[in-house]
């Protein structure tokens, strides 16, 4: 975990859902390392937390915490509704049972896979669970003041917001909260504070944004 941001769920509206008290967990379990792997080509494995992950071993560790943003975000959730969370691996390992990853014959992985995942937390953490294959942004505040949090696909440079987006969709972030016009949002993957706990104009997080998404209910 990489601290809080505190905050009870709030509004109803359109202009103003927020959920706060949403603790931030990244993906890389120690976030000051974080800018010299995606942008510096260090290997995740030489971190010397990596066994809070619940990784057996060190290259396991390497090997999957680049493609587990997702159950950083289903660890934001989980926290948010129980005050506790299982370890990032320990959540990953559990989803790949119910097909939320899948590995080829080469050994590249593949995930998250949106519908086994929604059935691995229906199933194994009791929670509520939409896929949004075709969403929005303009529906997220909604979803929020029904009492989701969302997981959004937005493309990994959202971390750099002001710079060009290169692409859409293909990393997921945990939206917590819409207020006047701002998205706000924690990344598993954010290199500095300001881009793990974001708030950014919705038309800026539409050019990211992939249209698709996990809504999770906390209430």
């Amino acid at each position: 975990m990489v601290g809080c941001l505190a905050c009870t769920p709030g509004g109803g509206s359109s202009q103003q859902a927020l959920h706060d008290g949403v603790a931030l967990f990244t993906q890389y379990m120690s976030a000051e390392r974080i800018g010299a792997i995606v942008y510096n080509g260090a290997d995740p494995a030489d971190d010397p937390r990596w066994h809070a992950s619940g990784a057996r071993t060190r290259a396991e560790y390497g090997r999957w915490c680049r493609h587990a943003c997702g159950m950083a975000c289903l660890q934001m959730v989980l926290d948010h509704r129980d005050g506790y969370t299982p370890p990032l691996l320990e959540l990953l390992h559990g989803c790949r049972a119910y097909g939320g990853y899948i590995e080829d014959d080469s050994g590249e992985i593949r995930g998250l896979v949106y519908a086994p995942f929604a059935d691995y937390v229906r199933a194994e953490h009791g929670m509520h669970a939409d896929v949004h294959p075709h969403l929005a942004a303009a529906e997220i505040p909604d979803l929020l003041a029904d009492g989701h949090l969302v997981m959004a696909s937005v493309h990994r440079e959202i971390r750099r917001p002001d710079l060009p987006a290169p692409g859409r969709g293909g990393h997921l972030v945990l939206i917590t909260g819409h207020e006047q016009g701002l998205i706000r949002l924690h990344n598993p993957s954010g290199h500095t504070p300001n881009a793990r706990r974001a708030s950014l104009p919705i038309d800026v997080f539409e050019t990211f944004f992939g249209g698709r998404g996990i809504a999770l209910r906390t209430r």
